[in-house]
């Protein structure tokens, strides 16, 4: 991995992810945050029902886009997240964004850890 991956893995928080649609097929690009938490990336969403974790849960390889202090497009795999695990990272994650507007819940927020395919991250 280069350190200018390294580094914007360890410094960004925005990026987009391109998922593939579960319904459609089709490519589907947004814009998310991501976190890391014990040396592991994270994926996770305000609470309810998301497109981009419903297509990840269908399918799981997805694009991790880098696009803030580097630009790079990652092959990526989503893991999700659960149980015990699930309420441990999400209290990591809002312990971490303090004082954010952010809102994230421990029972109905989507998670998912990020494993990429090419790199040891």
């Amino acid at each position: 991995m280069t350190s200018s991956i390294e580094q914007a893995l360890a410094q960004d928080r925005i990026i987009d992810i391109t998922t593939i649609g579960r319904k459609t097929g089709q490519a589907r690009r947004i814009e998310i945050g991501f976190h890391r938490i014990d040396g592991k990336y994270y994926i996770t969403g305000t609470p309810g029902a998301r497109g981009w974790y419903a297509n990840m849960l269908e399918q799981p390889d997805f694009t991790f886009h880098l696009k803030q202090s580097a630009q790079a497009d990652l092959a990526a795999h989503a893991i999700p997240v659960v149980g015990a695990e699930k309420r441990r990272v999400i209290g990591a994650i809002t312990a971490a964004l303090r004082g954010s507007e952010l809102r994230f819940d421990e029972e109905t927020s989507p998670l998912v850890e990020v494993t990429f395919d090419d790199i040891a991250a």
